[in-house]
């Protein structure tokens, strides 16, 4: 009897097992959650290119992502009398197969500079400073070293001129440089190099500038 009662125990431990790691009732569940995501993912790519449709770039000129959703009588206005010291820290860069892409962290400075200007701030109100360390710094290279990185143009040459044409300052850290075996020679003309990025940080952020971190 006792041992009949065991091997009824073991069969229905046994069945119990197969039930629980069936590979049918399993990927039934997975199969669900990835439509889901998928369904929500296209949800998500249509409503982003109605946006985009839509978005307008009043001041800089990046790629699509960087400009502004226009919004109806809004409340809460910036006084457009104020100077703006705008202070952008960026570390980022592509990966190697977005290559040929604006630097998603310059595109998003590009967007904050479009939604001050869009907010009613006159241009000549903003002061930007963009200061770079990391490996965002191949974003600054000349035409013939981001070459030598990628066999390809630098895709972020317009942008950054467009930049310094309203008054942008762009900023390299040295130490950066001597990591990533960077000089001098290898930096668009215009753009200043700095002992660290940290002390640009300090220096800008003590003369009240508004610091923002760019994490793309």
């Amino acid at each position: 009897m006792k041992t009949y009662i065991a091997l009824l125990v073991i069969a229905a431990a046994t069945l119990t097992s197969c039930m629980a790691h069936s590979p049918g009732a399993g990927n039934a569940g997975e199969t669900q959650k990835d439509s889901i995501a998928r369904a929500a993912a296209m949800a998500d790519s249509l409503k982003m290119e109605k946006l985009l449709a839509i978005a307008e770039y009043p001041y800089i000129k990046g790629s699509k992502f960087s400009g502004v959703i226009p919004v109806s009588n809004p409340t809460e206005i910036p006084d457009p009398k104020r100077v703006y010291k705008l202070l952008f820290e960026l570390a980022g860069k592509n990966p190697d197969s977005l290559a040929k892409d604006i630097n998603s962290s310059l595109d998003e400075v590009a967007r904050i500079l479009n939604l001050h200007v869009a907010s009613g701030i006159p241009p000549k109100n903003i002061i930007p400073v963009i200061v770079i360390h990391g490996p965002g710094i191949e974003a600054v290279m000349n035409n013939e070293s981001y070459k030598k990185k990628h066999s390809m143009d630098n895709p972020n040459i317009k942008i950054i001129h467009d930049m310094e044409n309203v008054g942008a300052k762009f900023i390299v850290c040295g130490q950066a440089m001597a990591f990533f075996d960077a000089v001098r020679e290898d930096l668009l003309p215009g753009i200043k190099i700095s002992l660290t990025a940290q002390t640009v940080l300090s220096n800008y952020q003590s003369q009240g500038f508004v610091l923002y971190v760019i994490q793309r």
